[in-house]
């Protein structure tokens, strides 16, 4: 038979023609085919012990399998090893720095006879289309952001320590536009990771329906192809900006593969145009990067005659608008309220009041970098401002019962203008009271008690008392209650003196004059 495959049209000639009694010379001269291969589907047609109606009802799909099946594959033994160590070599491969080229050495030292390298590379690029065949990523637009970090750092100098740094090299982009940013971060933290995504989406001046990130370690705690298990802070931002959380599948670079190329080009048209002994903050740092960045996006795009920056255009309006504030990353504790109706953060030695109520009560502590905030069994009892002061209390007066409501009101003005309220006399006295102490707090409880009395004794009798006590200089609590107790306050301050009786002996006012 021809090493040509034969139409499966010319085949159902060829049993028409023979179940009629045509010769085989004949039918060959008739359809322009060789003798040979007539004779060969002759041969198999007898062999199959069917009629040619039945053979006509068949497609063509079902009717080559019958007159040409599948040939079994024979394996020789040294095919054999080398297929056999294929999915070993798949493992090494996933490790850092590992290359086909190392592992064709490994393969040799292990099977002296084997394949040399082009069979090997020829044997290798069949079998991975055979067990990991790529698929194509079909991309739409205002879908995804993907993103991930380049795998060499960058040193940048510490602006308050002078210590040299690495710098992880975040990378983003969106898939249907291929618009892209990059940001030198800190470290890999989620706090770090949360804030350079947030970056990212105010670059690209819109939200997508979804975020693709690799399966970070700080962001998802436990990987999985079917529901991996997101940090409550990163669920937290993703509700926030309103972005789905797509993380790529644990092994699977074609789920990223946009991102990874971006990674490469990174590599290309941004760390070998910066000079690494040039070593900057890491501010300065990011401002050289944006800078090749931009001449990257700018780029016309290899096949077209747009750049990344035009795409993005077309793009914008298919992006969710970004919401009026960032996200504030939350941090979240149990706390149990102390005696005296506060929490304490331990992050910054301070405490903060709650309602008295919930005094030795378990809560929940969630704090920002600006905002505290306290719950009850998911109800919100307590907000402040976060304040990092060391050992130092953040009070709100509503908080705290009304007997210590009260004592916490005091002050100066507080006594001077409820004083006032009753008489300039009394006010006057009060505000000798507190100046004669070194400090005003000393005088608190004395002025409380001297206010006091215009409600025991009333406002008449507390004005002349002040008078009294005033007259003869003293200024405080114990004397006007001496000068009340004793009733020294009824007597009239503008009694007419006792005039001097006459008597011989005794000389008069008038003598000295």
């Amino acid at each position: 038979m021809a090493n040509k495959q034969t139409s499966m049209s010319n085949v159902r000639q060829i049993i028409k023609l023979y179940s009629q009694a045509i010769g085989k010379k004949k039918i060959a001269l008739r359809l322009g085919i060789s003798k040979n291969t007539v004779k060969h589907y002759i041969d198999v047609f007898e062999t199959l012990k069917t009629t040619s109606d039945a053979l006509m009802k068949l497609t063509d799909f079902e009717l080559n399998k019958v007159f040409n099946p599948p040939q079994p594959t024979f394996i020789t033994g040294k095919l054999n090893q080398l297929i056999t160590f294929f999915p070993v070599m798949e493992k090494q491969l996933r490790k850092r720095g590992m290359t086909v080229g190392k592992q064709f050495q490994e393969y040799k030292r292990l099977h002296t006879e084997g394949y040399e390298a082009t069979q090997f590379y020829h044997y290798y690029n069949q079998w991975c289309k055979k067990v990991n065949p790529s698929m194509h990523m079909e991309h739409k637009v205002g879908d995804k952001m993907y993103v991930d970090y380049a795998g060499v750092t960058w040193p940048y100098v510490h602006t308050d320590t002078g210590e040299i740094k690495d710098a992880q090299v975040f990378v983003a982009i969106l898939g249907w536009s291929q618009y892209a940013y990059v940001e030198a971060m800190k470290n890999q933290t989620l706090e770090e990771f949360i804030a350079a995504c947030e970056n990212a989406m105010h670059y690209f001046k819109g939200v997508p329906l979804a975020l693709v990130p690799d399966n970070l370690k700080s962001a998802v705690i436990k990987a999985s192809k079917h529901e991996p298990t997101l940090n409550e802070n990163f669920k937290s931002f993703a509700d926030h900006y309103g972005i789905a959380i797509l993380p790529a599948r644990s092994r699977s670079p074609q789920d990223k593969a946009h991102v990874e190329n971006m990674v490469k080009l990174s590599y290309n048209r941004i760390y070998t145009n910066m000079n690494e002994k040039d070593i900057k903050p890491l501010t300065e740092l990011n401002t050289e990067i944006w800078k090749h960045l931009s001449v990257h996006n700018d780029t016309i795009l290899t096949g077209k005659q747009c750049s990344r920056r035009d795409q993005l255009m077309l793009e914008l309006p298919a992006l969710s608008p970004l919401p009026e504030k960032r996200y504030e990353m939350r941090k979240i504790k149990q706390v149990t309220v102390m005696k005296n109706g506060h929490i304490y953060l331990s992050e910054d030695q301070h405490y903060y009041s709650v309602p008295y109520e919930l005094i030795g009560k378990k809560l929940k502590l969630q704090y920002s970098r600006s905002q505290v905030d306290l719950y009850n069994q998911y109800e919100l009892v307590a907000t402040h401002k976060r304040i990092r002061s060391p050992h130092n209390y953040s009070t709100e007066p509503s908080h705290m019962p009304p007997q210590h409501r009260y004592v916490t009101e005091w002050s100066p003005t507080f006594f001077i203008e409820k004083a006032k309220a009753i008489d300039p006399v009394v006010e006057y006295y009060v505000s000798q009271v507190l100046a004669k102490k070194q400090h005003p707090e000393q005088a608190y409880k004395s002025c409380q008690g001297i206010l006091s009395f215009a409600i025991r004794v009333g406002n008449t009798r507390l004005i002349k008392a002040c008078k009294r006590a005033q007259e003869i200089g003293y200024y405080n609590y114990k004397i006007i209650e001496d000068i009340l107790t004793k009733n020294l306050d009824r007597y009239d301050e503008d009694l007419e003196p006792t005039p001097m009786p006459t008597h011989d002996n005794i000389r008069g006012g008038n003598y000295y004059q």
